[in-house]
């Protein structure tokens, strides 16, 4: 028996947006890619949002307040190239944290 979520990657950053900026963000940026690496939306809460693409791929885009920044998790199994750019288009946040 193979656990589909074991290939999946998990990537992380810290912004300074604040979370409903990143979760707006993450709709629009896989809203408007072309063809087959487009997504829209599937699910959403006040944490997190499920974008559903080409062929069922699935990117989940996760949020949570980080000492004085937003942690932001993105996981996918075929659009990690995308997440990755994604996520580097995002204000990073410092690396130290706020006191």
């Amino acid at each position: 028996m193979t656990n589909s979520q074991r290939n999946r990657t998990l990537q992380q950053v810290r912004t300074t947006l604040a979370g409903p900026e990143v979760l707006g963000a993450a709709r629009e940026f896989f809203a408007r890619r072309s063809g087959v690496y487009s997504a829209f939306l599937e699910k959403e809460g006040p944490t997190y949002v499920s974008l559903r693409g080409q062929g069922g791929e699935e990117i989940v885009v996760g949020v949570a307040p980080s000492n004085g920044a937003t942690s932001v998790t993105a996981s996918s199994y075929m659009f990690d190239q995308q997440v990755a750019r994604f996520l580097s288009s995002l204000p990073p946040a410092s690396a130290e944290p706020v006191a």
